[in-house]
């Protein structure tokens, strides 16, 4: 059926005439030189397999080149790359603000800050084997490391904002007078010197001169005594 005709117009076949024999043979030589360059122009566009275990050096032009993305949106992930956040904080580069637990094993709390024997304690016990280190809670310096009465074998550490942490009973002490120590700085070993009952650390704590309850101070500063956690390593247990 033939097509409808428009304006009068015949819309029937028409027979397209021959060229001589020696015009088509040029057309078809034209048409075979023509595609062999296009071809070798797509080719020098076409981005060779990269090599297995190649890396990308971050050029954006070479990421173009490669036909991966295009060269903006390489940039803006490179950007969102560089404003990420690097590592948590880690307990050194927070040594001046930190506050940790004062022991890094298991220990049983076997006397608080309150009443005992008629007779206030002033501090809190922490049982542990004999020679377990203990370590500064705090960065400060190093105001006593001797024998003190009743304390036996102590240390006391004066923090920046005054505070004092006072560390009890030891076996032995690693630190001295006048130095400076950081949070998590391993101080002395645990003992039974003094007046004590079996092997433990006792540590006290003392604003403007006074001694407070240790728990709720370090409480207040993201350390929780009865629980063994600690702020500063993400609330891990310390076991």
């Amino acid at each position: 059926m033939q097509p409808r005709p428009q304006d009068g117009r015949y819309q029937g076949r028409r027979r397209v005439p021959t060229p001589p024999r020696s015009r088509y043979a040029a057309v078809v030589t034209t048409a075979i030189v023509g595609a062999g360059v296009v071809a070798l122009g797509a080719s020098v566009m076409i981005p060779e397999p990269k090599a297995a275990g190649a890396s990308y050096d971050g050029d954006s032009a070479s990421l173009s080149a490669l036909g991966i993305e295009d060269r903006q949106a390489a940039q803006d992930r490179a950007a969102r790359s560089e404003d990420r956040p690097g590592p948590a904080t880690t307990v050194e580069q927070a040594a001046p603000d930190v506050w940790l637990l004062p022991l890094h094993v298991q220990y049983q709390i076997t006397t608080l800050y309150e009443m005992r024997w008629g007779e206030m304690h002033y501090g809190v016990d922490l049982a542990v084997p004999y020679g377990t280190p203990y370590y500064a809670i705090h960065s400060g310096t190093v105001i006593l490391s001797r024998y003190y009465g009743g304390c036996g074998m102590a240390i006391q550490i004066q923090h920046e904002d005054g505070t004092v942490s006072q560390y009890c009973h030891a076996s032995k002490l690693l630190v001295q007078e006048g130095q400076k120590v950081k949070a998590g700085d391993n101080i002395g070993l645990v003992g039974n010197t003094g007046q004590s009952y079996g092997d433990h650390l006792h540590i006290e704590i003392h604003v403007n001169d006074a001694p407070t309850d240790p728990i709720a101070f370090l409480l207040a500063r993201g350390v929780d005594i009865p629980k063994r956690l600690e702020a500063a390593n993400g609330g891990v247990v310390i076991s």
